[in-house]
């Protein structure tokens, strides 16, 4: 009963199939490969255009170095108060930008407020030069505590992107979950919302380590291929990411992955909706689901063999807790299974 991140899931066989296909020959190398560029073509066929894709190692460099791209002197970026990218990547988007500040952004339930984004940017007028000046907006999709952002709220973190001339980027790392729970297409929920770069995140629903950066204008590629040079983010056997994706949208797995970690995640939801001592502490959008329960609970769940966190409670959380009670999260993946739910259910 594995509940602790999508992390800890391994690989899809067919992913793993699909490495041990083209783990043998020879093939360019740096990226310059067929099936390199046959994956890349696939990329702009999912989204419904042209787009540049940069393979990376990890979600925390697809991050920083989408930030690096838009950074300039001075830089101030604006993400929500609990981004992955602020709370949980050491500094990295900081660090890869040579000093660009993160302004955290207050909003409910992980998702930006728009009218605080705009107040957040007012704060930093780009003529005023001893607080910086804005250089872009992040938003992340599914958010960190398992809640989406809709259509609409993208349309309206855009608008508020637009009206001050920022580019928007998105976090990914859950991308695939966030798209099946809104029913939309990787373009509806991307470029057609104004989004400019995205995070691509493949390691959590399934893959090995398969993690990209979409720019949705190409022209941006040349300059971007310095920075992901000079970040180590060059693989030489970029075949082996190539091969994980290749796998990965064939037949639509990353859609069936997701819906699939999904629905065990709606599932586990119920039985904390029917627990005497568990409850949920605000509803599951996507593969995260957070509860509200005693310590003295979650120690007897936990010697039983059920794996989880806890987590603390959001901004914008404003349910009851007792003093004993604290919020707990669990994540479901591709690998998680029926049995796994039930049992835990039964241990409820």
């Amino acid at each position: 009963m594995i509940f602790a991140s999508d992390n800890w899931a391994g690989a899809h066989p067919a992913i793993a199939a699909g490495l041990t296909a083209h783990s043998a020959g020879h093939a360019r190398a740096y990226g310059n490969g067929d099936l390199d560029r046959s994956v890349k073509e696939t990329f702009s066929t999912i989204f419904e255009r042209e787009v540049a894709v940069f393979f990376v190692s990890t979600g925390t460099a697809a991050n920083a170095l989408s930030l690096v791209a838009v950074n300039r002197p001075g830089g101030v970026a604006f993400c929500h108060r609990e981004a992955h990218m602020t709370e949980d990547e050491a500094g990295a988007p900081e660090y890869f930008t040579g000093g660009a500040r993160l302004c955290r952004v207050d909003g409910p339930l992980g998702r930006i407020a728009p009218a605080e984004l705009d107040r957040a940017v007012q704060r930093y007028p780009a003529e005023f030069l001893h607080s910086g000046r804005p250089m872009g907006i992040s938003v992340t999709q599914a958010t960190e505590i398992g809640t989406v952002y809709s259509l609409d709220d993208l349309d309206a973190v855009a608008s508020v992107a637009r009206r001050h001339g920022l580019p928007l980027h998105m976090d990914g790392a859950r991308f695939a979950n966030a798209l099946v729970s809104l029913g939309a297409t990787p373009a509806e929920m991307t470029w057609k919302r104004g989004v400019d770069m995205l995070s691509f995140g493949g390691t959590k629903n399934g893959c090995w380590c398969a993690e990209a950066v979409v720019l949705f204008d190409p022209s941006m590629a040349a300059e971007f291929s310095f920075i992901h040079k000079r970040a180590a983010q060059l693989f030489s056997k970029a075949r082996f990411v190539s091969a994980q994706f290749e796998a990965y949208f064939r037949d639509g797995l990353w859609l069936e992955t997701a819906r699939h970690s999904n629905a065990m995640a709606a599932s586990l939801a119920d039985g904390f909706r029917t627990s005497a001592s568990v409850r949920l502490a605000w509803e599951p959008q996507a593969n995260e689901v957070f509860a509200i329960m005693g310590q003295d609970v979650a120690e007897r769940l936990q010697r039983q063999g059920a794996v989880f966190y806890p987590w603390h409670a959001p901004a914008g959380f404003d349910g009851d807790m007792a003093a004993d009670e604290s919020v707990y999260r669990f994540v479901t993946s591709f690998a998680t299974t029926p049995h796994d739910v039930a049992a835990f259910r039964a241990l409820l």
